[in-house]
């Protein structure tokens, strides 16, 4: 069998398409057997999160299940092809780990996508779609980013402008858990803002957009609260934290809107961080003494203290991921060979008994256990020498020599020494 993987990920895809082809848990045992009646697939796993939708199958002959990912999401093919993304197997196998390493993710080197992953094996083993090939496969990828995890720096450096959002919100805050945060906007950026913050289970998230929609579709992904841009004014004062990135023109948040909601939470502190160009929150907010007001050029000196490090264990983990795939992909070379070796031992097994058999019956009837013993180990040692024996004196010309060399390579020979 061999393996392939077909996805679409926050790489190749907006939320409006990637939204379109999530699974939901409870949806996943039907549809996993569905795969496996629709298409030639013997194995598969389905990996759906917020950022990404992949299908990892085992088959005789590799699979488009394009078709039937659209077919089950009620779509037109055409409507997400041109976003999809097919790996045959050695690609494949170096995306889940690459995956599982957090190096695919929209978060560099994010914990959250392991145990997103180790839920897509435990359920694909429910629904009784994961067979020897992509069990091991699994396994072998968390054995991979652990290793990745504890030997290199990979999670140790913030490197995007969503994490450097959150460490210094927690410059200002003793925990981000006992903070109220509202997002301004429901783009990708917030969408990754929005990752950031909910790892560190804020007491509550709210989303403001333009359109309701969209920010519904985001906050169903992390729990949160909507509201519109209008109600921004009346509401600011809720909230500690404040993360702004929209296409707007002018600014969402003016100096009086905030000056109020000051006012209103009696000067306790708020964090505002404008990841906007043009800005949504006036410059002259930072003027205000209880507000920190953070721009994209704050936070770029803080990835930056962090690059260099995050750049170096980044092909550290390349070469980690490389020799994973490498070893997967001997393990999946090497079980062609098993059904030989599994005939090749019950052989041995057969002409163990029958020596057995006939050295008991020798012993039964009174021979010396000396002489039975002698003639077990000749019976044995006849019986096991007899196949190649015979298949070198049949063979002629060149055959017999390969045969002679291959033999002497499983025996460990030295012919003439």
């Amino acid at each position: 069998m061999q393996l392939f993987a077909l996805g679409i990920n926050h790489h190749t895809a907006p939320l409006a398409v990637r939204e379109k082809v999530a699974f939901l848990p409870e949806q996943l045992p039907q549809a996993l057997n569905d795969l496996l009646r629709a298409k030639p697939v013997r194995e598969a796993a389905i990996l759906s999160t917020c950022n990404r939708t992949e299908l990892y199958c085992a088959a005789e002959q590799p699979a488009m299940v394009a078709d039937w990912l659209a077919g089950y999401h009620a779509l037109p093919v055409e409507k997400i092809s041109p976003y999809l993304y097919t790996f045959p197997q050695r690609d494949a196998v170096r995306h889940l780990f690459r995956v599982a390493s957090g190096l695919d993710s929209m978060v560099l080197g994010e914990p959250q996508i392991l145990g997103q992953m180790k839920q897509a094996e435990r359920g694909a083993g429910e629904a009784g779609t994961l067979g020897t090939l992509l069990s091991k496969l699994f396994q072998r990828s968390f054995a991979v980013a652990k290793e990745v995890r504890s030997t290199t720096a990979i999670g140790a450096n913030t490197v995007s402008m969503a994490a450097a959002a959150v460490r210094l919100s927690a410059r200002i805050f003793e925990s981000l858990s006992d903070q109220r945060i509202l997002f301004i906007g429901a783009g990708e950026m917030i969408e990754l803002c929005a990752a950031h913050f909910a790892s560190q289970s804020p007491k509550q998230i709210t989303i403001a957009n333009r359109t309701l929609e969209r920010a519904e579709a985001l906050a169903a992904r992390f729990q949160a609260d909507t509201m519109r841009l209008d109600e921004i004014a009346g509401r600011l004062s809720q909230f500690d934290i404040v993360v702004s990135c929209t296409g707007s023109e002018l600014p969402i948040i003016g100096l009086g809107m905030v000056e109020r909601a000051l006012k209103a939470r009696r000067h306790r502190p708020v964090v505002m961080v404008d990841l906007a160009v043009p800005r949504d929150i006036e410059a002259e907010v930072a003027e205000l003494g209880d507000v920190f007001l953070y721009t994209l050029d704050d936070l770029g000196q803080i990835v930056e203290t962090g690059l260099e490090s995050r750049q170096a264990a980044v092909v550290e983990a390349e070469a980690i991921i490389d020799a994973g795939v490498s070893s997967f992909l001997h393990w999946v070379d090497s079980r062609v060979a098993v059904p030989t070796i599994r005939a090749l031992r019950d052989n041995a097994e057969r002409a163990r008994r029958r020596e057995l058999e006939h050295a008991q019956k020798m012993l039964a009837r009174g021979d010396d256990p000396a002489l039975v013993l002698e003639a077990l180990s000749h019976g044995l040692t006849n019986k096991l020498m007899h196949a190649p024996t015979n298949a070198l004196n049949q063979a002629e010309g060149t055959e017999r020599s390969d045969l002679a060399q291959l033999i002497a390579r499983i025996y460990h020979l030295h012919p003439g020494e």
